[in-house]
């Protein structure tokens, strides 16, 4: 973590089991709040911040029940990860919907 300021924002980096594992645990929260059921939800790149606990953006790969034609559909999702002594769980913030896999990570 030695590209991490404390308050600031990592540069974006691949996901990985970690990623992926916050991801999950958010997944309902997601599916609730875009109204859709995904059959695939894949985390492809993040960003981190340190705050009291961490934040998380997240660039999501999804597939819907609904297919789309035409394209591939990619979430940005914004997760706070409470520190262990807050019960460490994890919590989505913020959603944004059809983004494009070459989309910036940008903290919203």
């Amino acid at each position: 973590m030695a590209d991490v300021i404390c308050g600031g924002w990592s540069e974006t980096k691949t996901a990985d089991e970690q990623i992926q594992k916050i991801c999950d645990n958010v997944k309902n929260q997601v599916e609730k709040e875009t109204h859709e059921n995904y059959v695939e939800f894949h985390a492809v790149e993040y960003r981190s911040q340190v705050v009291a606990g961490a934040n998380y953006l997240i660039k999501f790969f999804v597939t819907s029940m609904c297919v789309h034609v035409g394209g591939t559909s990619y979430l940005h999702l914004m997760v706070w990860q409470r520190l262990p002594c807050d019960g460490g769980q994890d919590a989505l913030t913020g959603v944004q919907q059809h983004h494009h896999k070459d989309d910036p990570l940008v903290p919203f």
